[in-house]
């Protein structure tokens, strides 16, 4: 009787310690399986943000970008001369660019950015470089151009801009040097932020705000240049 009772509590003993565990186990395997797919996506967004490698999505996009030479720059004399005159382009010449393509560059030197240039501010541009909004205008035409990138990529280097600074921007049909005026964080919904009807040329980057922040966020950091050399585009030729 005693050998039956001691057997009987042992099998009690091993059942409490085995069926708390296989129940555990299976709570951790619907958890793992409730979890994994939103975490998974977390790791990519991660990777997207934080990460120095370059990534390619050079099969998404068209590139028309064809680099040209800087023009040289004229030689001091003692003589005061006369300003010259602005350097024009026929519109006619220019391949006007298109949603998705690639059509210049963008260089802060000071600011560590080297960006390609796109027409179009979606995914495909904005995960490749920086985008000009197809609203505003293209370098040389007059107007306001206003350019967006990702806080935690390819703008990131914004946190570094300072009044005085220079951005380059090269394109097929002409190189520009614009100069940094004026730098503001806003609300994104703040339309003081930018005029689309201005009838100068000013150059307007911006990107979320704070720079380091993961995903949108409501302010907007706004980075304001004047054009300082580059061909004006003769829109009646």
């Amino acid at each position: 009787m005693r050998k039956h009772q001691s057997s009987h509590r042992s099998a009690n003993g091993k059942n409490f310690i085995i069926l708390p565990i296989i129940f555990s186990v299976l709570i951790l395997g619907i958890s793992c399986a409730v979890v994994l797919p939103s975490a998974s996506t977390f790791i990519t967004l991660s990777q997207m943000f934080f990460s120095d490698d370059n990534k390619d999505f050079s099969t998404d996009y068209t590139n028309i970008f064809v680099p040209v030479a800087d023009e040289p720059e004229e030689s001091s004399t003692v003589e005061e001369q006369p300003a010259p005159e602005p350097k024009t382009v026929p519109i006619s010449s220019i391949t006007y660019p298109k949603s998705g393509e690639q059509f210049g560059e963008l260089i802060i030197e000071d600011c560590q950015i080297d960006d390609k240039l796109f027409f179009g501010d979606g995914n495909i541009e904005l995960n490749n470089g920086v985008g000009l909004y197809t609203g505003s205008f293209i370098p040389g035409y007059g107007k306001t151009i206003l350019i967006a990138g990702h806080n935690n990529t390819y703008f990131n280097g914004l946190k570094y801009a300072e009044i005085g600074q220079k951005v380059k921007i090269r394109t097929s049909y002409g190189n520009y040097t614009y100069e940094i005026t004026d730098i503001q964080v806003k609300y994104y919904n703040d339309e003081s932020a930018y005029d689309l009807t201005a009838e100068t040329e000013n150059l307007i980057m911006y990107t979320c705000y704070p720079f380091d922040e993961l995903g949108l966020t409501p302010k907007r950091c706004f980075v304001y240049g004047k054009l300082v050399s580059g061909p004006q585009i003769d829109k009646n030729s």
